[in-house]
């Protein structure tokens, strides 16, 4: 991972387990959860340190096809949480998805215990790269996320909307 070698504050990396904990949580407040909330419902934070976010799911029912497939695009906004938190864990901030490209192995079922590994792997001024890799239970791969993502606008800029 590029980037500063002085470790990040210790309350970045217990920031973003608890935003991963929470949109896996249901709301108590009787309106469901977030939309961004949904592909991580259930989700487990295995660990969150220094660049990395590792995480566990059993695939629900609400998250899978008509063949009782993890929905593609439930796996796609997964990992894109799972970046935001790894990047979150270094840098304090969650950042956007500029560059999303990723690759389908294998599919995992209904009731199926899938692992997401993501990780921070470069710096590039306000840009960061994260990937994450899907694995089922057996080790065998469901999926491969690469991304590049940013701050949203600068620090201090001001929306002219």
């Amino acid at each position: 991972m590029g980037g500063p070698s002085a470790a990040p504050p210790a309350w970045m990396a217990a920031a973003a387990r608890r935003w991963l904990e929470d949109a896996g949580a249901t709301g108590d407040d009787g309106t469901g959860r977030a939309f961004n909330a949904l592909p991580l419902s259930g989700v487990r934070v295995v660990l969150a340190e220094r660049g990395r976010a590792l995480c566990s799911l059993r695939v629900p029912a609400h998250l899978t096809d008509a063949e009782g497939n993890w929905h593609a695009g439930a796996i796609a906004a997964a990992a894109d949480d799972v970046c935001a938190a790894a990047i979150m864990s270094v840098e304090g901030i969650i950042k956007v998805s500029v560059h999303y490209d990723i690759s389908y192995f294998s599919p995992a079922k209904l009731h199926e215990e899938v692992e997401m590994d993501g990780r921070v792997v470069e710096h590039k001024g306000r840009m960061t790269a994260v990937m994450v890799e899907i694995r089922k239970e057996s080790g065998e791969l469901v999926a491969i996320v690469r991304q590049w993502m940013t701050a949203s606008r600068p620090k201090g800029a001001q929306s002219k909307i």
